[in-house]
């Protein structure tokens, strides 16, 4: 079920590619080309907002460039630098059985198997091994492996609730 409303962080502008108004993308999308699928994107930089639809794009060596309508040159494409791009989290094919997305998990309540309530999903970063939840209380904060079956016991987002296998103490 897509959280209604929400916006999703799917890549960055981190660069410029030539004189034409070019930009380098990084895109966190599987497979990363697939950030050209989920549009129009929302460009945030600078505390400025803004709506951009029919972006094109292309492999460049090992990265991904893409070029924005009403960019046409490098000052322009300079101006977009650490632009973050997000896009409504409706346009995200539903994730599989068992798979979620980490803005679905945000803001769930967090539960003991015995009830006793942990906080809230902050937000959720990559290790090498695993996911791990960050879980704040009034508090404390907390971190938890998002591992299923070990730790994250039931996941109901409809509920806006999860229950985990944790010791409150720690």
């Amino acid at each position: 079920m897509a959280s209604p409303g929400r916006s999703v962080r799917v890549g960055r502008i981190v660069g410029v590619y030539g004189v034409q108004g070019w930009v380098k993308l990084e895109s966190w999308t599987e497979p990363r080309m697939r950030i050209f699928d989920y549009q129009p994107w929302q460009l945030t930089a600078s505390g400025i907002d803004q709506e951009v639809r029919n972006v094109e794009g292309r492999q460049q060596g090992k990265g991904i460039v893409a070029r924005l309508p009403g960019i046409d040159d490098r000052e322009g494409a300079a101006a977009l630098m650490g632009a973050e791009i997000t896009v409504s989290r409706e346009l995200l094919p539903a994730p599989a059985p068992g798979e979620y997305y980490w803005t679905d998990l945000e803001g769930l309540e967090v539960v003991t198997i015995d009830d006793v309530p942990l906080g809230r999903v902050s937000h959720l970063f990559a290790t090498g091994a695993n996911d791990v939840m960050v879980v704040r209380s009034a508090d404390k904060e907390r971190l938890i492996p998002f591992v299923q079956g070990s730790y994250v016991r039931t996941v109901d987002i409809p509920a806006g609730r999860m229950v985990v296998d944790w010791d409150p103490e720690f």
